[in-house]
């Protein structure tokens, strides 16, 4: 019994972690552990999920456990994966021994996407918003290079220092003074529509949506605190833009 308790912990524990460091909203990993450990045995079981760690217990037994989250990125294939896995065990199809097994895979796995692609969509992805934003075409090669530059900058800085904002605020500066040669050299014709588009890859989206998707769902502090992260995150985008328009322009 002490055996298959350890397993279902680990089990839980591990699927939330998984999720809650490649970016899914903070109800939903909840959801996904209490269905998890049902299927597997446990009527009632509780857990609290914050962006920075995750604390789960059964009623039954006096133990609680608690998982510390300290690096988190956004990749969607690795939730989709283990909301799978819950899937799995929700109808019966395998246990919770199998359940670690197949998670721990998928914890030491690679992004599916190599980061040549990920630079590569980026950059591409810059040109077309500078088209949504009804740029000209003249300025489409000089967005995918400012923000394929900026996007790999952003990779770059964050594999040595570990403070996000710290590399959002260097990879819009890049952007900014990339931009602005550009349009210095002829390259390109309108500046704000090329840094406009070339920032977007960095706009935390995917944040701020979960930030509303928690609050409505009831979870305030989680919803709040990943507000502030989306924000200072958008400061430090607008912050790295601001310095170059501030010396370069006047």
């Amino acid at each position: 019994m002490l055996a298959q308790t350890k397993e279902i912990f680990e089990a839980c524990l591990l699927a939330g972690k998984i999720m809650l460091e490649n970016g899914a909203e903070t109800y939903r990993v909840e959801d996904t552990m209490l269905r998890m450990a049902k299927a597997l045995g446990v009527e009632r079981s509780h857990c609290f999920a914050m962006p920075t760690g995750i604390i789960f217990s059964f009623d039954d037994i006096e133990q609680t456990k608690l998982v510390r989250v300290s690096d988190r990125t956004i990749d969607l294939n690795k939730v989709a994966l283990v909301n799978s896995i819950s899937r799995q065990i929700a109808s019966g199809g395998i246990s919770g021994r199998e359940a670690v097994i197949k998670l721990k895979q998928i914890d030491k796995s690679k992004p599916l996407y190599p980061i040549w692609l990920q630079l590569l969509s980026a950059s591409i992805a810059s040109g077309w918003f500078v088209i949504m934003f009804r740029g000209m075409w003249t300025d489409f090669i000089p967005a995918m290079l400012s923000g394929g530059l900026g996007f790999a900058s952003l990779v770059y800085i964050h594999r040595f220092v570990k403070i996000r904002f710290f590399a959002e605020f260097f990879s819009s500066l890049i952007i900014g003074f990339t931009a602005f040669w550009q349009v210095r050299l002829g390259i390109g014709a309108d500046l704000d529509k090329i840094i406009i588009g070339s920032v977007m890859p960095l706009v935390p989206g995917l944040q701020i949506t979960n930030a509303v998707r928690d609050l409505m769902a009831g979870h305030l502090v989680a919803g709040l605190s990943k507000g502030a992260e989306a924000f200072l995150t958008a400061f430090a985008i607008g912050s790295g833009i601001a310095v170059v328009i501030s010396f370069l322009l006047n």
